[in-house]
């Protein structure tokens, strides 16, 4: 398994946690969020899991990841600031506290793994690490995982229009987006490996990789789409407008695409104390 690099010319990422509001804005539909979302490999949960079973899944939103988790026999505690997705997790059977990790209070309790589906951006990525180091075991994992998929090239050229079209002033400008998703990705990994270098207490970060694919149909793709963050606070005028035009774009493609899947998880183990 490659170590990832560190960070040396690269051209300087997004920094997510800056916008704070973004994250804590799923939960305005969080039921769409639970149901539309991808779940994890199998594979990866199976992997982490082996490792003890004791897990605390840092934004843990409506416990996906947790309770995929719970599945693989592991006890899990989340962590969430969005007190909306707190209650689904919690109707879902998901033991859920509501904080930032940055200051959650962890009361002296101790995990086998720190894990973060799709949530690790939003969280300062040295403070969180040392967070992570402070409830670890030793030989406990840290494991921030996300999805990156790539959109059929007809798709992605078109949904990117009618992003620019309908949301010019988004932060998260698609313009600046290579057409390769894993480059715009690699740079948030190394941001996170670099987190965990600089918080000391772990060992050298690693990536995994697990391909796999989907097929969406034109409704399924819509229900999705909105839970992402771009799209969360965008009024609903102008929401339906983005729905409108890429499903227009499915409808030219005959109703449904594959979509290409790779989940990447930055890790490493807890070796000793953090530096903070």
């Amino acid at each position: 398994m490659p170590t990832i690099p560190s960070e040396g010319s690269t051209p300087s990422a997004l920094k997510p946690h800056h916008y704070r509001q973004v994250a804590e804005s799923f939960g305005s539909d969080a039921e769409r969020y639970d149901r539309a979302r991808p779940r994890y490999p199998q594979g990866l949960v199976d992997r982490i899991a082996a490792g003890g079973p004791e897990v605390l899944d840092v934004g843990s939103g409506t416990g996906i990841a947790a309770r995929q988790f719970q599945g693989a026999g592991c006890r899990v505690l989340g962590v969430e600031p969005d007190p909306r997705m707190a209650e689904l997790a919690r109707q879902f059977g998901v033991e859920v506290e509501v904080a930032t990790f940055e200051e959650w209070d962890p009361a002296g309790r101790e995990f086998d793994a720190v894990v973060a589906g799709q949530a690790w951006h939003w969280i300062d990525p040295v403070a969180g690490a040392v967070m992570a180091a402070r409830v670890l075991r030793p030989g406990g994992r840290l494991a921030a995982f996300w999805h990156v998929f790539q959109l059929p090239p007809e798709l992605a050229q078109a949904q990117a229009a009618v992003y620019r079209r309908v949301m010019p002033e988004s932060p998260f400008n698609v313009d600046a987006l290579p057409k390769r998703a894993l480059d715009v990705y690699q740079a948030m990994f190394t941001k996170a490996a670099d987190g965990m270098r600089a918080a000391g207490g772990f060992s050298a970060p690693e990536q995994w990789r697990f391909d796999w694919d989907q097929s969406y149909g034109r409704d399924a793709w819509l229900d999705q789409l909105p839970t992402h963050g771009n799209l969360t606070q965008l009024p609903p005028d102008k929401l339906a407008q983005v729905l409108e035009g890429v499903g227009s774009a499915i409808d030219a493609m005959g109703g449904g695409f594959t979509m290409e899947y790779a989940t990447v998880a930055v890790t490493a183990t807890r070796t000793g104390p953090a530096s903070g």
